[in-house]
């Protein structure tokens, strides 16, 4: 058991999803899993874990931001052995190309988070998915014929953000999308030697203003999930 997950060892699978809001986590449990276990309730950020095709996977909450996010990931990697990570979230559209409902799979996170800097003591270290997930979850979209981007992504810690200038500087800079939590899962994956990528679904585009609707990002967000199980388990 660890500070904020009470897993007892060997409960938690080497490969986790990692949806920020628990109730998500449990219903990607009770949906795609099979002989579900709950292994924590600490706090309410739930964790399953069960098979899926035959291979044991866990899914566990994280809450927003890198600060929450990376609580959970570091007990995860330095507690409880896992070595596969997927960040399965949802994100904001940085160009007109990556339209609503889209998948954004992040090769890499920028980032306004002191978190690295704190970390690397003026080094700007780039935070880096692992190349064989990536390679994975993109071959499994093109077989699903889903739409998809793969590029760099904002991890912010604003989301109300009062800079609108830095949105239009990371357009220019091909920037696709802006989420929450990426950037400190890169840098724990690397730290811990273990693989991580984040995928998120497009619920909104902030250059044309257009959003999804709470059923819209239901059901989207199951793409997304099927994919990454398929990706992690095959």
């Amino acid at each position: 058991m660890s500070t904020h997950i009470a897993a007892a060892p060997g409960e938690i699978a080497e490969t986790v999803l990692l949806p920020g809001d628990p109730l998500r986590a449990e219903w990607i449990a009770a949906t795609y899993l099979d002989d579900v276990t709950c292994y924590s309730k600490v706090r309410n950020m739930l964790g399953f874990t069960g098979t899926y095709q035959g291979q044991r996977v866990s899914v566990q909450g994280t809450g927003m931001g890198q600060p929450s996010m990376s609580i959970y990931v570091h007990e995860l990697l330095a507690d409880y052995g896992a070595r596969t990570l997927v960040r399965v979230g949802s994100c904001g559209g940085l160009l007109d190309r990556v339209a609503i409902r889209d998948l954004v799979i992040g090769i890499s996170a920028a980032t306004d988070s002191s978190m690295n800097a704190l970390r690397f003591e003026g080094v700007h270290y780039a935070p880096t998915a692992d190349f064989s997930l990536v390679r994975a979850y993109v071959e499994k979209a093109e077989a699903a014929g889903a739409r998809y981007h793969v590029g760099q992504i904002f991890s912010t810690d604003s989301f109300y953000h009062d800079r609108p200038e830095l949105r239009d500087r990371l357009t220019r800079y091909g920037v696709l999308a802006v989420e929450m939590e990426a950037a400190a899962l890169y840098a724990l994956a690397a730290k811990f030697a273990a693989r991580a990528v984040a995928v998120c679904t497009v619920s909104d585009n902030l250059v044309t203003g257009e959003e999804t609707s709470a059923d819209e990002r239901e059901r989207t967000f199951a793409e997304m999930v099927e994919l990454a199980l398929d990706a992690v388990t095959t």
